[in-house]
Parts: structure tokens; C-alpha cells; sequence
């Protein structure tokens, strides 16, 4: 009888803090400067330079371990990571061991929830880059401005049993990073990274498989495929007799494979020992309280009430809070000004969207048309002063000028007709142009008034008032 496999994933999240200086020295944290332009003998790990601990960086991982439902330690110990690698100058990394800033907390994923193990603080590497083809030719560079770079490591249970639900963790997880502040989400640039531990075991069996660590994945979409192609590429060894070897793989994103890197480490193999030149870190109540305190409202709390306070569907919610970066607050700043919810969520996802797409942005800060213009946009349609169509036109108008709807439309006399004589002229023109449908209409072709409507609208050059001018023509031909 062939045995049924589960997977069984942990995730690592390097999350680079947002602080403009390094956690040890005072060293910039800019991406894309000159190599090695941003270092110093701290960085660099030459000898006799101490480290100094960043301030900033301690309150940024108190505040993504408050977020994510975390104790926070009120003592925590630095020690040295021993290993070697060219992009390591000290042969140590100073991490934190056996007792971290904080511990507990969970993510909680419409599958399952994920309780978290730790989060520790710790500096990052440098950056290898490698040159040349072929193999013959190739030239390893190395750059420090990496160096000492503020990361906090965010370890989760082996609690997920799905590449999909992986992704899923990875992603509610850079959500709450993004935020709170202190990372800025982009993990083209290195500032987020994922490493996921996975192994298979027999269904219903407690015992966990040897695991292999996929490190580095800088997407959702890839974190998913490599752990598919992990779990599939175990399966096929357990199925044929062999035995799954602990060890670290690398992703590779052109042949969607993973491909091994060396033997997995344990801690021990690591020789950790506390770290001789930083003192316990120690954080009182006092400081838990105030970052606490200062904690903005995170996005699965604010899609339940946009959902409760304003009567959005959950996919608006969802839309607006995780999909458009600056929209929900945008939402929020345009309906404080008097626009309806429902209406304001329509425009942000339709027409502001857009707009966006078309002027190359992806996200709705310092905008031409502010929140508040667009709900004195929205108010007119509202008020029916204007049409929708119409507004559509003096919305372009407000991105290109920055003028108000109400200038625009009073300045080019876009106000709709509702003025039944007015509109009785025009509905007897369109009826008199166009017999045909007027006739298939009233020999029960009932079809044609609509197409007989959009000829008022035309003949009014979009100004009249739908329904007052729908009722007019129905009279007139009914």
C-alpha cells in the first residue's frame, strides 16, 4: 500500500530594519551606492573597532514583535555566529542565540495559524558578487555596504503543511512589516528574504523527515514553486528507497529547480558564545508600553472595519487595504471629506486605478487629484449636478490642471439639463430624427430605448439627466 506523504515547512524572514544607519556603527544604510563607499572599520571588522548598538533598530524590532503578538524579553543577549564566508569580514556574525529579544506570537492565515518562535536581532553580511563566463573565467567580488546592515530574523514553527499556505505567511507577514515602518517590503532589493525549511514525513506520523533549507527566495511566487518542486523532489527519493539528505539548496529561478549549495549546519557547528564587546539589552516596561502605544492599526484589523464602519464587501476591503499601496488611506482621507464610501471605493478602483497604470505609478501618495478633490468630484455626481460620464472627463481634467471639479465644470458648462423644457426640445429632436426605433419601440421592441436615451445624452453632449430625460422620452413615445 503506497504511503501518503505531508510536508512540513518553517519559514526564516530576514527583514531589513529601515533605519538610515547601520545596527553597529554609523554607516549609511542607502541601497545602490558605489561599492564598499558606505563602510567602516566597524562594518569591516578590523581589529580594535567596537560596536555601538542602534538605538532605532532596537525600537523597530520591539515594534514588529509587538505587531506580530510577540513577548518581548526584557533582557536579551547578543552573541557571535562563527563561520566563514568572503562576505563575513569579522568571521563572526553577531546574532542573537539561545536567549532572543522575543519569543511567541502567530499569524493567523484562513487555512491555519502560524505561531512564530522567535525574533531575533542580528547584522547582515556583505555581498558577494560574482563576474564572468564560463566557470574558467568567473571572478567573485565582494561588497560590504551590506555589512552590518539592522535585520531582525522572524522564525516560525513548523506549522505549515502547503507551498500555497507558505506564500500566504510570507506575504500577511511582509504586510505587517510594511505597516508598522520598519521595512519597506522590497525584496527585489534584498531588504526582504525568505529561507523555508522543509522535510516530508508519513501522514499521521509525529517524527519530523530530514529537512532541506531553500534559502533566499525574494518572491511569493517563487517561495511557493520552490517548495513545490521541494516537496516533489523528497517525494521521489522516499518512493524509490533513498534517503533525503539534510542540506542547504539554493533556488534556481530560470529552471525552476532547487539545486544543492552544501551539508546543512546545525547551532552547534555555528559555536555560538556570547558576544564579549555589547552588554545585555534590556527593555523595560516603560519602552514596551510606549511602542506599543504608537502601534498604527494593522491591515487585517482595517479590512474588518472598512467592512463594519462602511459597508464594503470584503474584496473592496481587501483591495483597498492590501492591493493599492496609500489607498486605504486615501479611502479613508476622501470619505472624512464627505464622499460616500461605496462611490469613493468604485472611483479609487476604477478610474484612479487607471490613471495610475497609465502614468506608470503603483501607488496613490501625493497624487494630482487629493482625496478630498475627488470627493467634491463625486459629491457633484452625487447631487447630480454632473454625470457619471461626465465626470469621468472632469476627473482627467482635475489630474491634468489640478483645478476642482466645481471650477471645471462651471468654467466649461458641464452641469447637467435637468430642466424638463429644456430637455423636452432635445427629446423631441432625437425622436423626430430617429423614427424607426421610435417605431420598433412602440410595436413592442422595447430594446430600442435604450438606444434611444443614448441619443439624448449625445444630443445634449452628455449633459442631460438620464432620468429626467428617460422619463421625458417614455411620455413622449409610450
Amino acid at each position: 500500500m503506497p504511503i501518503h506523504y505531508e510536508a512540513v515547512i518553517g519559514l526564516e524572514i530576514h527583514c531589513q530594519l529601515l533605519t538610515a544607519t547601520k545596527i553597529f556603527c554609523g554607516c549609511r544604510t542607502t541601497f545602490g551606492a558605489a561599492p564598499n563607499t558606505q563602510v567602516c572599520p566597524v562594518c569591516l571588522g578590523l581589529p580594535g573597532a567596537l560596536p555601538v548598538l542602534n538605538h532605532q533598530a532596537v525600537e523597530f524590532a520591539i515594534r514588529a514583535a509587538l505587531a506580530l503578538g510577540c513577548t518581548v524579553n526584557p533582557t536579551s543577549i547578543f552573541a557571535r555566529k562563527n563561520y566563514f564566508y568572503p562576505d563575513l569580514p569579522k568571521g563572526y556574525q553577531i546574532s542573537q542565540y539561545d536567549q532572543p529579544l522575543a519569543t511567541g506570537g502567530q499569524v493567523v492565515l484562513e487555512t491555519t495559524t502560524v505561531h512564530l518562535t522567535r525574533i531575533h536581532m542580528e547584522e547582515d553580511a556583505g555581498k558577494s558578487l560574482h563576474h564572468g563566463f564560463p566557470e574558467s573565467d568567473r571572478q567573485t567580488l565582494v561588497d560590504f555596504n551590506r555589512s552590518g546592515m539592522p535585520l531582525i530574523e522572524i522564525v516560525t514553527e513548523p506549522d505549515l503543511r502547503s507551498a500555497a499556505d507558505a506564500a500566504a505567511c510570507f506575504s500577511q507577514l511582509r504586510e505587517v512589516l510594511v505597516a508598522i515602518g520598519v521595512n519597506d517590503g522590497n525584496m527585489e532589493e534584498g531588504s526582504l528574504r525568505c529561507d523555508a525549511n522543509v522535510s516530508l514525513r508519513p501522514k499521521g506520523q509525529e517524527a519530523f523527515g530530514a529537512k532541506a533549507e531553500v534559502k533566499n527566495v525574494n518572491s511569493f511566487r517563487f517561495l511557493q514553486k520552490a517548495l513545490e518542486y521541494e516537496i516533489e523532489r523528497q517525494q521521489a527519493v522516499l518512493e524509490s528507497g533513498g534517503r533525503v539528505e539534510q542540506e542547504t539548496r539554493q533556488w534556481d529561478s530560470e529552471t525552476f529547480t532547487t539545486v544543492s549549495m552544501r551539508s546543512k549546519e546545525g547551532a552547534h557547528d555555528y559555536r555560538y558564545f556570547p558576544e564579549p564587546d555589547l552588554p545585555p539589552l534590556r527593555i523595560d516596561a516603560e519602552w514596551i508600553a510606549r511602542v506599543q502605544s504608537a502601534l498604527p492599526e494593522l491591515p487585517v484589523a482595517r479590512m474588518a472595519r472598512f467592512v463594519a464602519a462602511h459597508g464594503l464587501s470584503d474584496y473592496d476591503a481587501d483591495v483597498l487595504v492590501r492591493l493599492i499601496p496609500g489607498a486605504a488611506d486615501y479611502f479613508e482621507a476622501a470619505v472624512a471629506a464627505g464622499a460616500s464610501a461605496k462611490t469613493t471605493s468604485n472611483w479609487i478602483q476604477g478610474e484612479v486605478r487607471r490613471k495610475l497604470k497609465d502614468v506608470g505609478r503603483d501607488d496613490l501618495t501625493a497624487v494630482p487629484v487629493g482625496p478630498a478633490a475627488l470627493a467634491g468630484l463625486t459629491g457633484l455626481v452625487d447631487q447630480k449636478v454632473i454625470s457619471s460620464s461626465v465626470a469621468k472627463d472632469v476627473f482627467e481634467e482635475m489630474w491634468a490642471t489640478g483645478q476642482s471639479a466645481k471650477a471645471i465644470v462651471d468654467a466649461k458648462g458641464l452641469a447637467q439639463i435637468g430642466d424638463a423644457a429644456a430637455l423636452e426640445a432635445i427629446v423631441d429632436g432625437v425622436i423626430a430624427a430617429n423614427p424607426d426605433p421610435v417605431a420598433q419601440y412602440r410595436a413592442g421592441k422595447t430594446q430600442t430605448f435604450g438606444f434611444l436615451v443614448g441619443q439624448v445624452m449625445k444630443a445634449s453632449k452628455g449633459k442631460a439627466n438620464p432620468a429626467v430625460a428617460g422619463e421625458i422620452l417614455r411620455q413622449r413615445i409610450g
